[in-house]
This record gives structure tokens, C-alpha cells and sequence, in this order.
């Protein structure tokens, strides 16, 4: 099993028919990038029998020019992470991969597929302090990675991670990186709301208005009127 046999069951895939469909999902920054027109459920269905894919033959895949085999390398990469008994030291190389190469990794769906279980997981038990290096990068795909990754902690009804990287990103200019930080602020107030309306009130200047009215989504209607205005 190697990268080259992924690349083969892409492009037997490829539709050119659906090339305009996909390319809907790209706003990436490589100039490199082609669409060959194969939709994501498709890429997660193809990408789910490599999951046994050497770590070192992923690389290549996020090396190619083709946007969805770098969705096919980020999928592999989650599917790896997500087995409980995955040995620690193929963790560490996933971990180590999407960091050293997240140049390549350079759109929000290529940062949603991965981040939460290969950055993420890996840090539960670990120096969180990586994601705040990642939320000040130059690049927005790097920031945004520094957010959706805490959805790791959120899971285990740990918020602090996702308020603080949030109010590093809070005056981001990129909508991609507002977005997820919206997100990721709704998802942190349904295991702490109280924090969520602090968070809010002591943001509310910095925050962009689509991001108040997406953190505010489940919060009581009073907290709604006052934070969204």
C-alpha cells in the first residue's frame, strides 16, 4: 500500500463534471492547486481503506497539487488518530506531519478534517502552548487550526484552551478564522455559558458582529439582545 495506489483510486474516481461542485469548497492560498472533481463524501469513502497508508506515504499526497488528494491525506490522518489503540509514536508522527507540512494544509475543510484528533488529541495530555504559536501565525489556515483543535478538549467539557485561543483571534480579519472562532464559542458555551457571556461582554468591541450572533446561537434570548447588537 502506497500513495501512489490513493492517487490511483482519485483519479479513476475524478468526474469533470463535478469539478465546479468541489471547487465551490476551495479558498485556499497554493497556486499550485488543481480540482479534478471527485466530491468529499466520495474522498472519506476512497480515503477510509488507506487508513493502514504508511505515515512517510502521506506526505506525497499533501505534497500533490490536487486539492482532493490533500483531503484524501488529512482523511487518512484522522482515520489514523481516531484508533484508540494507535501506538503513541504514530501520534506523535501525525502530529508532527500536520505541523511540518501545514503549508500544505491550506484550506478550512482540510483544517476541520484533521485538526480536532490529530493536533488536538495529541494534546490532551500535553503543553497546549503550540496552538497559541499557531493562533499569532501569519497564515489564517494556521490560525484557524489553533481553534478547531480545541474541540479535543471540548469534548472532555474542557473550555479554557478554546476561550483563551479565542480572544487571540478575536480581532482576526480572515472570515474563515471568524467563523470558526464563532463556532467553536457556541460549542464552549453549552458546557459553560456563564463563561461564554463574560467572554462576550469582554470582547464585544473586537469581536465582528457574525461572530457574536454565532456565538450567541443557544444562549438565552436576553443574552442574544445584548451581545449580537
Amino acid at each position: 500500500m502506497t500513495h501512489a495506489d490513493v492517487i490511483a483510486a482519485l483519479k479513476a474516481a475524478a468526474d469533470p463534471d463535478e469539478i465546479p461542485g468541489v471547487a465551490r469548497f476551495y479558498s485556499g492560498d497554493l497556486p499550485d492547486t488543481v480540482i479534478i472533481g471527485v466530491p468529499h463524501p466520495l474522498i472519506f469513502k476512497l480515503a477510509k481503506p488507506f487508513t493502514d497508508l504508511p505515515i512517510p506515504e502521506i506526505e506525497p499526497l499533501l505534497d500533490d497539487p490536487r486539492y482532493e488528494l490533500r483531503m484524501a491525506a488529512v482523511s487518512i490522518m484522522d482515520f489514523k488518530a481516531a484508533r484508540p489503540k494507535l501506538p503513541e509514536e504514530d501520534r506523535k508522527a501525525l502530529f508532527d506531519l500536520y505541523i511540518r507540512r501545514h503549508d500544505r494544509i491550506d484550506n478550512w475543510d482540510l483544517v476541520d478534517r484533521a485538526a480536532p484528533r490529530v493536533l488536538g488529541q495529541w494534546l490532551v495530555d500535553r503543553d497546549r502552548s503550540v496552538l497559541d504559536d499557531l493562533a499569532l501565525s501569519d497564515r489564517p489556515m494556521q490560525r484557524r487550526s489553533a481553534i478547531v483543535a480545541s474541540f479535543a478538549f471540548l469534548r472532555l467539557g474542557q473550555t479554557e484552551d478554546t476561550f483563551r485561543i479565542a480572544g487571540l483571534l478575536a480581532g482576526d480579519p480572515h472570515p474563515y478564522v471568524q467563523k470558526a472562532v464563532g463556532s467553536w464559542l457556541r460549542e464552549a458555551g453549552k458546557h459553560d455559558e456563564a463563561a461564554l457571556v463574560a467572554f462576550l461582554r469582554a470582547y464585544r468591541d473586537v469581536l465582528p458582529k457574525p461572530t457574536r450572533r454565532t456565538a450567541t446561537t443557544n444562549l438565552p434570548t436576553e443574552y442574544q439582545a445584548e451581545l449580537r447588537g
